[in-house]
């Protein structure tokens, strides 16, 4: 892990160091848009296909029905199970939190404006299940989804090696009240829900991580379609911000969770002392040594880096820069420096909130903007599935209180008819 000195770096350093890998690969975008051309002509057949090529799996039937994941559900350990259980009661309890009925505003006498929400109707869920199935990102997805109140859900993972899948996702999905999974991995999973095929339903909006191909098939799909996408997405990545009451086991711990999500992961450090740092890349040696995932989380460090601040002020300078996903406040101080946060997804406060806390079950979701995104987006919520519709209502008493208003500024824009809309309703019933 490269350590730098903030003081030593100009602006653009600083610039440069917090760019993350956001260049096109010419390759893998050519390859995206033939597989994404091949399933919107050959639908089912093409993802058949694509299986046996990508997964190794054969399928005769591209999905798995409720009896089936009933079946495979029923094989879950009952620790696993009970994990499970608790997360979703988390999860659910966070998002359901979120969901508000707005009051109408009278903005004049006899004028009222209101919102409200409406569900989208038909969403897509893509679960990965490369190096590692994600049961987590099912309830982080699927929970929001169902009280929101969508009427089609499609999910969307590849197919394990017996041409099943797995039985936490199978578990997820009973939970959810979720009768089908779609067997589909990868950028023809993403073309599938964009476009439709013979047994998959085409959505208005796709949700879920990937690796390179599936971010490549969500921004293609969403510049060539009616398909919205949930947000960028980009590796993951965690900026752990500590100072002197910092535990720098606790902070290698931090930085190798998320170093071991894949070899494109980062993990940065900023800290207030030398010491923090030197002691946190020991424990860093020695923790990755034991880890089953060293390998990946070995490249990941390597594409990391430790930066010394003066002081946490100075760190959080550095941080809004970055924006990062994930931000650890690795300190006993951090109320003190909450009001200086302007970019991240997710924050974690104190010495015993880790990311991973996020990531399974304290109830927030983990769904959440990386590669400097934070700056113009939010992570998945409640108002990811919905849309919120305005209303007006105007009375005669409103009509006449706001009719000029309208007449003047339609007139000063040329626009005559805006303002005869406005002219023969006054007249009728005022009775002119």
């Amino acid at each position: 892990m490269k350590v730098y000195t903030l003081k030593d770096l100009s602006k653009q350093d600083i610039q440069n160091l917090c760019l993350r890998q956001l260049e096109d690969d010419g390759s893998i975008k050519a390859r995206v848009s033939a597989i994404v051309k091949q399933v919107k002509q050959d639908g089912d057949a093409a993802l058949k296909a694509f299986s046996l090529q990508f997964d190794k799996v054969d399928l005769t039937k591209l999905y798995l029905d409720k009896t089936e994941l009933a079946e495979i559900a029923s094989a879950i350990p009952e620790n696993v199970k009970t994990a499970i259980d608790t997360a979703y009661s988390n999860i659910k309890r966070f998002h359901a939190a979120q969901i508000h009925k707005e009051a109408a505003i009278e903005t004049m006498p006899g004028v009222t404006c209101w919102r409200e929400n409406r569900p989208i109707e038909r969403v897509g869920l893509y679960i990965p299940g490369g190096t590692a199935v994600l049961p987590s990102t099912f309830l982080m997805l699927g929970i929001p989804a169902k009280l929101a109140g969508c009427k089609e859900i499609i999910v969307c993972s590849p197919p394990q090696q017996d041409g099943k899948t797995n039985s936490y996702l199978a578990y997820c999905a009973m939970l959810l009240g979720i009768d089908r999974i779609y067997l589909a991995g990868g950028a023809q999973a993403v073309a599938a829900m964009a476009y439709g095929t013979e047994s998959i339903l085409k959505v208005d909006k796709i949700f879920g991580p990937g690796n390179r191909y599936v971010t490549q098939a969500k921004q293609l799909i969403q510049g060539t379609t009616l398909t919205a996408i949930d947000m960028p997405a980009g590796p993951s990545e965690v900026l752990v911000l500590a100072d002197e009451t910092a535990n720098p086991s606790y902070v290698a711990s931090d930085l190798l969770a998320q170093a071991e999500h894949g070899v494109d992961s980062q993990s940065v450090l900023v800290a207030t002392s030398s010491k923090i740092i030197a002691n946190t890349i020991a424990e860093l040696e020695k923790q990755i040594a034991v880890l089953p995932r060293r390998t990946i989380a070995e490249k990941a460090i390597q594409n990391s880096y430790a930066v010394l601040v003066d002081d946490l002020n100075a760190g959080m300078d550095f941080s809004n820069v970055y924006a990062p996903e994930h931000l650890i406040l690795a300190t006993s101080a951090y109320e003190t420096i909450v009001p200086l946060i302007i970019n991240a997804g997710s924050v974690f406060l104190g010495n015993l909130t880790p990311e991973s806390a996020g990531d399974y079950a304290s109830g927030t979701n983990h769904t959440l903007p990386t590669s400097g995104y934070a700056k113009a987006y939010s992570g998945v919520s409640i108002d990811s599935f919905i849309k919120k519709i305005t209303f007006q209502l105007i009375d005669k008493t409103g009509l006449n209180n706001i009719g000029n208003t309208i007449e003047t500024l339609a007139e000063a824009e040329g626009l005559q008819a805006h303002k005869n809309a406005i002219t023969i309703r006054l007249n009728s019933e005022n009775g002119y």
